[in-house]
């Protein structure tokens, strides 16, 4: 077999590779004894069991969840019974394993695996049948040892690419729930000192470039985060090494970070780092536990989204801004604001249930969203942008609920009930709005058209919004849906306010939200 091709996806799993033969011996016994330990805790062993592996997995992904815990010396792919064993150097490094993965259960491909101690004390495996896991060891081993020549395997030079670079690109797709650079350095920290980090937003993105202080760790956590969800089912990582090979970091703020000097000024406009904190992170000390950083952290949605949410607001020491569903919307145009259109420009982040324009104060207005998740998501997603002309901020309230006027109490309709509202968009589980949030941006997504309904027709109707229309495209397998582009952000903003759920005739309300693409 060409050398090339040892690493191969299509050599990995092809059906005549020796691997499925390798379930019949394990050490010339039958495989009997390999049967799978039934035993969730047992003794401590430095031969792990893994389960529910599935079928496509290759031995590179199973020696990748062992990595950042030590040295992987040996492993054995059931793949008939998508199993595995992995036996690292130490017990010790074994057990650190365990007890991460079982407070985090860790995933393959996006499905749950099950990893627990084995019985075996350590791997005798038939090195003829398993050639393929050990030329795949041996080549993961090299790169991990800062690229030591392999003796003795072909493998070839692109199988296995060296880490060239101590700073990783870092895309976030899905990003449901709002991800902060504390989150990012909680997650990236557990494969060596994250020495800088730089968010920004590109294509409408979130991106983050981080720097080890050396390739080793790069390498390792690029093999053990690419493609994991932070949260269930969203925000997940796409890892690629840059082309940079130092940072420079200007500012330490929530954008930027230079964890080796804590004396950075905090910049323009930014929310400065409180000097208790600044030295904090000069201790390296980790400022927020965000409860099982890293993949779908099988912790529920809500307590992950609100430990990411506080981990990027350190506002209030011991304060968790996890449960808080109320908003407070300050510097608002009070001569144009209404209940609804803040229900509108709020909905597009979560079910909003209640809008009370303050009675002394029509600048400002308190918003109660249906839970902690979605009221961290508007408020990154919409404080600093700017609405009916005027640039809103957006901060939790204090209240735990907006109260409804008293019975028979005229507020001039400042106050408004939306919790039966059929507009809201997140109360299907599962829904595909889920995975369609992303922020304010000029293009806009438009669907539920009806075919009568030509691209003329929809530029007008943008138009009169008070904006200019700059682009348009049907999507090319469905006419129901297109992309509109405004040429600002705040003219799209009030194109969503004013046309999300306009009624385009043949019982077709038109539904609009932010896209990332542009056209």
């Amino acid at each position: 077999r060409g050398s090339d091709e040892l690493l191969s996806g299509s050599v990995l799993n092809s059906p005549n590779s020796n691997m499925s033969s390798m379930v019949v011996t394990a050490n010339g016994n039958d495989n009997k004894k390999f049967k799978g330990d039934d035993k969730m805790d047992g003794a401590p062993s430095r031969v792990l069991h893994i389960r529910k592996l599935p079928g496509e997995v290759t031995e590179t992904e199973v020696i990748a969840l062992g990595l950042p815990f030590g040295k992987v010396t040996n492993i054995l792919m059931l793949k008939g019974k998508n199993q595995a064993f992995l036996e690292l150097a130490t017990e010790e490094a074994a057990i650190t394993m365990v007890n991460y993965y079982s407070a985090v259960t860790p995933h393959l491909r996006n499905q749950p695996i099950y990893i627990q101690y084995s019985n075996h004390k350590e791997l005798k495996t038939d090195n003829t049948l398993n050639q393929r896991a050990q030329a795949v060891l041996q080549a993961v081993t090299a790169v991990q040892a800062t690229n030591a020549p392999i003796s003795g395997t072909a493998v070839s030079e692109s199988a296995v690419t060296p880490a060239q670079s101590p700073v990783l690109r870092i895309i976030i797709d899905n990003m449901y729930y709002p991800v902060t650079l504390d989150v990012l350095h909680q997650i990236f920290s557990k494969f060596g000192a994250v020495l800088k980090i730089i968010t920004f937003t590109k294509n409408n993105q979130f991106q983050a470039l981080l720097q080890y202080g050396d390739p080793v760790n790069a390498q390792q956590a690029k093999l053990a985060l690419d493609g994991q969800n932070i949260y269930n089912a969203c925000c997940t990582l796409r890892i690629d090494f840059s082309k940079l090979v130092n940072l420079n970091v200007k500012y330490n703020n929530d954008k930027s970070r230079d964890y080796t000097r804590p004396d950075l000024p905090s910049g323009d406009g930014q929310p400065a780092l409180d000097p208790a904190i600044a030295a904090a992170f000069a201790k390296e000390t980790s400022l927020l536990a965000v409860p099982g950083a890293l993949s779908p952290l099988a912790i529920p949605n809500a307590a992950a989204a609100a430990a990411a949410a506080a981990a990027g607001r350190v506002g209030m020491p011991g304060v968790s801004a996890g449960g808080n569903t109320v908003l407070l919307v300050s510097n608002l145009n009070e001569e144009m604001v209404t209940p609804q259109s803040l229900f509108t420009l709020f909905g597009v982040y979560g079910d909003v249930q209640r809008v009370k324009i303050l009675y002394n104060k029509k600048d400002s207005a308190l918003i109660q969203m249906a839970d902690g998740n979605q009221s961290q998501l508007a408020m990154s997603h919409l404080n600093g942008q700017k609405m009916y002309g005027k640039i809103i901020r957006v901060t939790l309230s204090k209240h735990q609920t907006v109260q409804l006027p008293r019975e028979g109490l005229d507020d001039q309709g400042l106050t408004k009930d939306f919790g039966n509202s059929p507009l809201h968009r997140f109360k299907k589980p599962g829904s595909k709005n889920f995975q369609n949030i992303f922020p304010p941006s000029a293009t806009l997504h438009l669907s539920n058209i009806p075919p009568s309904v030509a691209e003329d027709d929809l530029r007008t109707l943008f138009a009169n919004t008070g904006g200019t229309v700059k682009a348009f495209k049907f999507f090319q397998r469905d006419h129901k849906m297109a992309l509109l582009q405004m040429s600002t952000v705040e003219e799209a903003i009030q194109a969503l306010i004013d046309l999300h759920n306009y009624n385009l005739g043949e019982n077709h309300h038109l539904r609009v939200s932010f896209s990332k693409s542009t056209i």
